[in-house]
């Protein structure tokens, strides 16, 4: 009877067991530091994107990006838009992206959007937000539109207002009036 209780003793595992374990999901495939990634169509360069480091997940053809710059480019390679941000993700898989913390856009004519998250689609060849944002454009008198989220053309030529709202600004006697955005509903 004693050796049957000292060998129950013996099996007895006192080890400290960890909570979680560690798969091949929760760690990078692969980890870049400066990356510098090109996406053309027909031999044109239609989208760069920079960041200072990226973790590439290749089953799920996901990229995480940290401190991120993209920049867009026409059909005929010119530089279209820019948009830059804390971090943000690739999809490799459609070339789709998101953008999120301190996200701003600008265009080489002096347009320039802020919002928190921003998402272009690939496929759409379409920017977009659900996040309130400010849209401004240069020019005599200059626009200025805000709203709680928007859709957009990568060049911001034509920004779309969910919930827009209107603003005077500084120097101008009324913006509807003086070239500013009409709202749904004003003529």
């Amino acid at each position: 009877m004693l050796l049957i209780a000292v060998a129950l003793l013996a099996c007895r595992d006192d080890a400290v067991r960890p909570t979680t374990t560690a798969t091949a999901a929760d760690s990078a495939d692969q980890i870049l530091e400066g990356m510098d990634f090109n996406m053309t169509t027909d031999g044109v360069r239609r989208t760069r994107v920079l960041a200072d480091t990226a973790y590439v997940y290749e089953l799920t053809q996901i990229a995480r990006l940290k401190n991120v710059k993209v920049t867009f480019y026409d059909a005929s390679g010119l530089e279209r838009s820019t948009v830059t941000s804390d971090s943000g993700m690739y999809q490799t898989r459609d070339g789709s992206m998101e953008a999120w913390g301190n996200v701003v856009g600008t265009t080489p004519d002096g347009k320039r959007l802020q919002t928190e998250q921003l998402r272009y689609d690939a496929r759409a060849h379409e920017i977009s937000s659900t996040k309130p944002f400010v849209f401004t454009k240069p020019g005599q008198p200059g626009q200025h539109l805000e709203g709680n989220g928007f859709t957009s053309d990568p060049e911001f030529a034509n920004v779309r207002a969910r919930q827009p709202k209107a603003h005077q600004l500084p120097g101008q006697q009324d913006s509807l009036k003086g070239g500013g955005f009409l709202l749904p509903g004003q003529q």
